[in-house]
């Protein structure tokens, strides 16, 4: 499987970023999104981040968060 890298910095979750994620799942079965700190501070925010990338992507993906890293698969079937 392949995996790709990406960091969320302080300008937050905006739609370029969440276009940049699902680009990525062009060539990558796996990414992973490290949330940095100017980002968010908790892990309620870090669930909203979340939901709202998971919301953007569509059904065939699925989240899991781990400390501060957000690791994000895609399926061939609706997940969701």
């Amino acid at each position: 499987m392949t995996l790709a890298n990406l960091q969320l910095g302080k300008n937050g979750l905006t739609d370029g970023f969440a276009e940049t994620v699902k680009n990525h799942f062009k060539n990558h079965r796996i990414v992973k999104v490290s949330v940095l700190k100017s980002s968010c501070r908790n892990k309620e925010e870090l669930k909203k981040i979340e939901e709202r990338l998971l919301t953007f992507l569509g059904k065939n993906y699925k989240a899991k968060s781990i400390g501060y890293v957000i690791t994000l698969k895609k399926y061939r079937r609706d997940v969701r």
